[in-house]
């Protein structure tokens, strides 16, 4: 079966019905401080946010602000994210963004997408994720594995890229409801439309959604 793409209306009932079921979806990772969050950001990559979540009160004690992620020694910094994966890629980034913070920002984090999106580890994802979260700013919508498995499977997308999917969403969705509409669908997929066999008979668009991709269901 073909890949069906709901209408625009269709898109926006489907969108209003899951922001009215997960009214109080909001960002999973735990944080203080823009910096926290930047860090925190970078490690959740193909990394479950329990093991971030439980990992980074330890490493927040220790390293609070850009400077210290800068001058960190290499190997103890590994060793407090050592279960997420790729902690050594992930630790490299982590010191050299905070280098760039500290030498061109004087250890602030920049409030802005262009600037974000030059440092080290950070993606348009991870940018809108900042800057949603740290500083109330919403310039787009965070696109990760979950909104773009839920936006194929529900016929809010087409394709298979985040920039894309994400411009797409941005055409269907309030812009009141970007701050969150990522949090919505993964809560949903969490719930409801999981990775392998989605609960369909039980989800509030099954009338609604075209199930593209899904094999099988309960």
């Amino acid at each position: 079966m073909g890949f069906k793409l709901l209408s625009s209306a269709e898109a926006r009932k489907a969108i209003d019905a899951l922001k009215k079921e997960y009214p109080n979806a909001a960002y999973y990772l735990n944080f203080s401080t823009p910096i926290d969050l930047l860090v925190a950001a970078i490690l959740s990559a193909q990394t479950k946010d329990e093991i971030v979540n439980s990992i980074t009160p330890e490493l927040f004690k220790r390293y609070r602000t850009a400077h210290d992620y800068a001058a960190a020694n290499p190997e103890e910094l590994i060793g407090y994210v050592k279960r997420v994966s790729f902690a050594g890629n992930k630790a490299k980034n982590i010191m050299e963004a905070c280098k760039a913070i500290e030498s061109k920002y004087g250890g602030k984090v920049p409030r802005e997408m262009e600037k974000l999106l030059e440092l080290p580890g950070i993606g348009r994802k991870t940018s809108n994720t900042i800057l949603i979260n740290a500083f109330g700013i919403v310039e787009g919508i965070p696109v990760d594995t979950w909104v773009m498995k839920l936006s194929y499977r529900i016929g809010l997308s087409k394709s298979k890229k985040p920039e894309e999917i994400e411009q797409d969403l941005m055409r269907i969705v309030d812009r009141k409801a970007w701050h969150n509409i990522a949090y919505v669908l993964k809560q949903h997929g969490h719930k409801i439309c999981q990775s392998t066999v989605p609960l369909c008979s039980q989800c509030l668009l099954s009338g609604l959604c075209p199930k593209n991709g899904v094999t099988a269901s309960k």
